[in-house]
């Protein structure tokens, strides 16, 4: 049954479980998301980046499993090609083609387009965004938003049903950031957005604090951020 990419994605992490050597990074991580627009803050190293790696099977588990849709998409991978897309931190360590067009069209062809249809694809996607001279420029003469935007296009035209962000505004000025939210605001997919400032999910469904692997606080955005900026502060106390 086709699934309306209006609905919501239905993801479900089932006891999930990652460790680098002694080191917990989440351990025994259960959650159920339903919402379109959902959140996880929390410190450095809370585990937040390997949250989303899981969730697009990147990350070996040592126990548990991944769910979107049904699909388990760490045993599953063509079919979580479709499911899940992401977007790192820093954009230069996702691109790897010279030129926008050829960025653009790789993913395309990865679910079956010919070059011609994918470049059809990729001129109809850059003209929706005022972008289409772009079409051969070089990457190297990007900004770091502009790269950013780059990325968010090729996962886009591939049209997964869940869009995972891992600290996209990184590294850019307030008004690409508030081009780049825009654009978000805009798209019907499922998305997990992590970060660490708290602001960024003030108009989310769903805010999630995470800290050493475990979640600490899950419900609204109002609430969660407040629970989080109390720890924060008495963290900074007890650690001066």
């Amino acid at each position: 049954m086709e699934i309306s990419p209006n609905k919501p994605a239905e993801i479900e992490i089932d006891s999930a479980s990652v460790f680098f050597g002694k080191e917990r990074i989440l351990e025994n991580l259960s959650l159920s998301i339903k919402e379109q627009r959902v959140g996880f803050i929390g410190r450095n190293g809370s585990g937040k980046t390997t949250l989303l790696r899981i969730l697009a099977g990147l990350q070996e588990l040592n126990n548990g499993k991944v769910l979107i849709d049904g699909t388990e998409v760490a045993t599953n991978r063509k079919a979580a090609i479709t499911k899940v897309g992401i977007i790192f931190q820093n954009p230069d360590h996702q691109i790897i083609f010279p030129t926008v067009g050829e960025e653009l069209r790789f993913g395309l062809t990865q679910l079956g387009l010919n070059k011609n249809q994918a470049d059809l694809k990729v001129i109809a996607c850059l003209k929706k965004y005022d972008k289409v001279d772009w079409f051969e420029r070089y990457i190297s003469t990007l900004s770091q938003g502009q790269k950013h935007l780059v990325c968010l296009l090729s996962v886009l035209l591939m049209k997964p049903r869940v869009l995972l962000l891992d600290e996209p505004f990184t590294g850019i000025d307030i008004p690409t950031q508030r081009k780049l939210e825009q654009y978000l605001g805009s798209i019907e997919q499922t998305i997990i957005h992590v970060s660490h400032v708290p602001e960024t999910f003030e108009n989310y469904q769903r805010l999630i604090w995470m800290d050493e692997g475990v979640v600490k606080a899950d419900g609204k955005p109002k609430t969660v951020i407040k629970k989080y900026k109390d720890a924060m502060e008495n963290y900074v106390e007890i650690n001066v």
